[in-house]
């Protein structure tokens, strides 16, 4: 239980009533020497979550982003990426092309890039106006860049009329992602682009799900809420709560010989945990990835944090042999989780 009122400590913090509602009132409680074993359903990577109400869940809501959601999420959050158009240089004609470019996104996630005449990419655009190109873009990742969620739009791209419905809308975004954008966004050699998809493919990192998206529920998707904000939980996650993040993996991940638990995601419906086990037998270790839901979808950063402590709260109770008096269900019994990934190979 110790270090769980200091969730996030630095971040905007709870209010006292947020916090007293995730926390059970020792008159409620009493002892039990029952060992709960937290439901745990397998998926394979990409596939759908599998319908919670059918193991008992009190809900139905999924627990994790769709692929198409998570696309928008990463074109979202980027605000550069590299443009890959195809080369009209003598010799190498019709080699792709790579340049980086900035770019904002119109209503529903088409890519519009501020460029120059003069640039190359541009000049290979206007020699073949017809040519499908590509935007790539990643998010920043803290450690290794494989880990990273990244993102390609491949489409044909179209210069944009100054009586466009969105332009005025689309000027204002640029002006506000990029400050050079005043300087140039009148000039007679700058035109904004529009890139028009023809297929999205998400890949969510090293080893993790990647797929093909298409153009209409790209359109329509949602970005995360949360997806500003996710990076800088997960790293607190991690430092400040590393007790908390093993009890979880003990008592609701049924980890049977925990060597470490680690967050690597947080969104409005659930947490990533990677947990880390010691093999039976051998000095193997094996990694496996689960996906811990929040009961119901967040809509803010403090909504996230109590979600979180809630977590943290029925691991404890489970770790304490606790149960409420007034409920049915034990502690945890009804966490929402999915293994999403395992390590058949393990690590030496």
């Amino acid at each position: 239980m110790r270090g769980i009122r200091s969730l996030f400590a630095g971040a905007a913090a709870l209010s006292v009533p947020t916090m007293a509602c995730a926390f059970a009132p020792p008159s409620v409680l009493s002892r039990s020497r029952s060992v709960l074993t937290a439901t745990i359903e397998t998926a394979v990577n990409g596939a759908t979550d599998v319908d919670p109400s059918s193991r008992g869940f009190p809900f139905v809501a999924p627990i994790r982003l769709t692929a198409t959601e998570k696309a928008r999420t990463v074109t979202s959050l980027c605000t550069s990426g590299t443009l890959c158009t195809s080369s009209r240089a003598e010799g190498i004609e019709g080699a792709p092309f790579g340049s980086h470019v900035d770019y904002v996104l119109d209503d529903r996630g088409s890519p519009i890039l501020l460029m120059n005449e003069m640039s190359m990419h541009t000049a290979n655009i206007l020699e073949r106006p017809d040519a499908v190109v590509s935007l790539f873009t990643q998010i920043a990742a803290a450690g290794d860049g494989q880990d990273a969620a990244r993102c390609s739009i491949t489409g044909r791209i179209e210069r944009m009329g100054e009586d466009e419905d969105d332009a005025p809308a689309i000027r204002m975004r640029y002006s506000i992602s990029h400050s050079y954008a005043d300087q140039v966004m009148d000039s007679p050699k700058f035109h904004f682009y529009r890139l028009v998809p023809l297929k999205i493919y998400y890949v969510g990192g090293f080893g993790v799900s990647s797929t093909w998206c298409t153009p209409e529920e790209y359109g329509t998707a949602s970005p995360d809420i949360l997806a500003g904000e996710a990076r800088g939980m997960v790293s607190k996650l991690n430092e400040r709560h590393r007790d908390d993040l093993k009890l979880v993996a003990r008592h609701l991940l049924g980890a049977p010989a925990l060597e470490e638990a680690r967050a690597t995601a947080v969104d409005r419906l659930g947490l990533d945990v990677r947990v880390t086990n010691r093999a039976a037998r051998g000095r193997k270790l094996v990694t496996d990835e689960f996906r811990i839901g929040f009961r119901i979808p967040v809509m803010s950063v403090e909504d996230a944090k109590s979600e979180v402590l809630k977590i943290f709260q029925e691991a404890w109770e489970v770790s304490e042999g606790y149960i409420w008096d007034s409920d049915d269900d034990l502690p945890g019994s009804n966490v929402p989780i999915v293994k999403v990934a395992e390590d058949s190979l393990g690590l030496t």
